[in-house]
């Protein structure tokens, strides 16, 4: 409804809208989400709207919504380091479809030093792609299709943008590559910005999911949220039985919403996420419908520390989907190792490899640690208290029921 009929200088005949498509992938993959996950089984949409985001042209690019609400609402001097949140613009492909692109920040073989605190870690584009990856392995599809793409930010960014301000932070640098930083909510100044190699730059491209208006979201605080403070501490951190407070409030008391919480320990757990102080969900879906597994940038930063501490959903409330269970133990065969399985599906990412070795070798450790969590949680209660049974179909509705639902 935006579109003008034509452009200074231009003729309108030559400027006719293109006309958005049903059969578009990103589409039929926004059709596709349903109470199971964001996609269906080997859904060859996935693979399509992959394989789009990778070559289709930008026709725009502009910040981010939260971006835009923060822009000059900060004070720099208060930001304890501005290249600890993450540079990211929305691209518009020429299929009308949208994806949020993260440039790289770091390389492949650097680790997130020991002295950093997660809360103002680089966020990592290959941990995006590979957050993707080991979701759809892990059977959850709670994370959107997401891929490598080298972009062209001279053509593709700033060529395509009627955004001002994204306009006026693009530079060259003195080895003559064309850079950019954003404004002060990410990062303030030009020694943070990111550069192409003159012009090209790996980042992540993540599809959308539907707007808030077609799809409703909540967004929720996870009851296991980490202090974001230098020295603080939240209750789980001290009280070993902090989950029998979480099982007595609502949803967590009668729903599957504490193994679904459980389910994104173990995932956030594998790549060595920290940062998981919200989940969304769809509203459609109700109390039971999947949590989104977002904004999984901060995953993937030190291969050579497991923080079982993530795991504490896991540990305190010794509990755990069967199916879940099961895709764990299938993944620890030697014939299905996690890090075999990983290391073939990044194989299929245009920007291979996505990862490094030792961060592959990580997951088939920390997958251990999860088993072993398992086992002690079954030794001191039992099978039958630890390992839900999630596989049983649900009952028919009877005709009243569903009049009544009606």
């Amino acid at each position: 409804r935006r579109r003008r009929p034509h452009r200074e200088g231009l003729n309108a005949t030559a400027l006719a809208a293109p006309q958005l498509r049903p059969d578009t992938s990103w589409l039929q993959f926004q059709l596709g989400i349903s109470r199971d996950g964001l996609y269906p089984h080997g859904s060859p949409v996935v693979e399509r709207l992959l394989r789009d985001m990778q070559v289709l042209s930008t026709v725009s690019a502009d910040y981010s919504q939260d971006e835009k609400a923060l822009l000059g609402a900060c004070d720099c001097a208060q930001i304890v380091k501005p290249s600890g949140v993450h540079l990211k613009l929305v691209l518009r492909l020429q299929d009308f479809g949208k994806a949020m692109f993260k440039p790289m920040r770091q390389k492949r073989d650097e680790e997130t030093p020991e002295d950093v605190f997660y809360f103002v870690d680089f966020q990592r584009h290959n941990a995006e792609i590979a957050a993707f990856h080991l979701d759809r392995i892990l059977d959850f599809r709670r994370v959107p299709p997401t891929v490598g793409r080298l972009i062209n930010v001279t053509k593709e960014i700033l060529e395509v943008t009627k955004n001002e301000v994204l306009q006026s932070v693009f530079f060259v640098s003195p080895a003559s590559n064309v850079c950019f930083f954003a404004k002060c909510p990410y990062m303030c100044k030009t020694e943070y910005a990111v550069c192409g190699n003159p012009h090209l730059l790996e980042g992540s491209l993540s599809a959308f999911l539907p707007s808030l208006n077609l799809a409703p979201r909540l967004s929720i605080p996870n009851p296991w949220i980490r202090s974001y403070s230098f020295d603080g501490k939240e209750e789980w951190e001290v009280n070993p039985l902090y989950c029998n407070t979480v099982r007595e409030i609502y949803p967590y008391s009668n729903s599957n919403r504490l193994l679904n919480i459980i389910d994104m320990a173990i995932f956030d757990f594998l790549i060595g996420n920290m940062d998981r102080h919200h989940y969304e969900m769809f509203t459609k879906f109700g109390d039971d419908g999947f949590l989104l597994h977002l904004d999984n940038a901060r995953g993937f930063g030190r291969h050579s520390h497991d923080e079982t501490s993530i795991l504490a959903p896991l540990s305190q409330c010794c509990t755990i989907k069967r199916t879940t269970l099961s895709r764990l133990q299938l993944l620890a065969q030697p014939e299905y190792q996690l890090s075999d399985v990983m290391r073939e599906s990044l194989l299929q990412d245009p920007l291979a490899p996505v990862l490094t070795e030792p961060h592959l070798l990580a997951l088939d450790r920390r997958l251990q640690l999860v088993l072993k969590a398992v086992g002690k949680c079954i030794d001191t209660y039992g099978e039958g208290r630890v390992v839900a049974n999630d596989t049983a179909q649900p009952e028919a509705p009877t005709p009243d029921k569903v009049k009544l639902n009606s």
